[in-house]
């Protein structure tokens, strides 16, 4: 989920925290778990700041080694050492206890996107991605902030934040049955599909898609149980040529081939006489456009001149970008 609604999850299980006597008892617990259920709620999204460095790097490793089950673990032991050396006053077991609840429910929630996360490090690398929910979902952060308000205004915030859950956790399971609709919708379209990527968007109804049968790439889109498909490629192996194979090494173009599983590929000769590799992710179209791409530019020996990957929504801008590149 995005970083607001990971913060209004945070505030949402530090009221629900007071079902707990201990917390509801001491205003001096409660303060530190409120603070403890907020930073953890925000504390797995920390390889975030990997983007000062760039995308390849953070593409690699976000959602990585900071959702596995080890940092589920250890999260919420920092975090409440920190606090309680701040808060002296307040339970330490149960400032860890709300706090790993929160460090929890990050980790789980991000599981229902589409750009999914590593939890099951370090037993395996695979990306838990189950794709019913969108990173920012207008419904989920509704609900919290209409709880929030409810309890400024005076409610009972167990009973307003349990009601509220229990009616996120049937959204969940409608969302479910949509997906599973739209995903028979598409093999009655398609048929002879192999692989199908059925992604959620903030809209209830809509949702991407994007298929891969024996010899082709599909890409649509699905309103309910209608699916409309925009594109279809043949589908071409990468040639082995010791220009692609460099290419492929290149840390920009490594980095988006391990996390697309459904990509088509173009090499050009540009008018300075370099070639250019793109990789081109077909589950993003926008605007007739695909804008997540990696492309490198290579030279007549072989060698990397520049390279770039990332979200592009126009030519212009990925021009200026692979020309920084190259500068450096």
């Amino acid at each position: 989920m995005d970083s607001g609604t990971h913060f209004v999850m945070g505030i949402a299980l530090g009221g629900l925290a007071l079902v707990d006597p201990v917390v509801a008892d001491h205003s001096m617990t409660f303060t530190a778990v409120m603070a403890g259920t907020i930073i953890g709620s925000q504390s797995p999204d920390v390889d975030t700041v990997l983007k000062l460095r760039n995308n390849a790097v953070y593409i690699r490793h976000h959602r990585g080694i900071t959702h596995s089950l080890p940092a589920v673990a250890l999260w919420p032991i920092l975090i409440t050492a920190v606090l309680a050396l701040i808060i002296q006053d307040a339970n330490v077991f149960h400032l860890w206890l709300w706090t790993f609840f929160a460090v929890a429910l990050h980790v789980f929630v991000d599981i229902f996107n589409a750009y999914g996360t590593q939890a099951l490090r370090p037993f395996s690398r695979r990306w838990v991605a189950l794709g019913v929910i969108n990173t920012f979902d207008p419904i989920i952060f509704t609900l919290h902030c209409l709880g929030i308000l409810l309890w400024a205004f005076g409610a009972n915030p167990v009973w307003t934040f349990s009601i509220m859950y229990l009616i996120i956790i049937v959204y969940y399971i409608l969302r479910f049955a949509v997906q599973k609709a739209v995903k028979n919708a598409v093999h009655n379209t398609i048929q002879d599909e192999e692989y199908v990527i059925v992604a959620p968007t903030m809209r209830f109804l809509h949702w991407r898609i994007a298929a891969k049968s024996k010899t082709h790439y599909y890409v649509g889109r699905a309103y309910g149980r209608t699916v409309n498909i925009y594109d279809k490629f043949e589908i071409k192996p990468l040639p082995k040529t010791p220009l692609i194979e460099i290419a492929l090494k290149d840390r920009n173009l490594a980095a988006f081939v391990s996390f697309s599983p459904l990509y088509r590929w173009e090499i050009s000769e540009l008018d300075n006489g370099l070639t250019e590799v793109r990789l081109i992710d077909l589950r993003y179209r926008s605007d007739n456009r695909y804008p997540f791409v990696a492309v490198a530019h290579l030279n007549d020996d072989n060698e990397i001149i520049t390279s770039y990957t990332g979200w592009i929504f126009t030519e212009d801008k990925l021009q200026k970008k692979l020309q920084v590149g190259a500068s450096n």
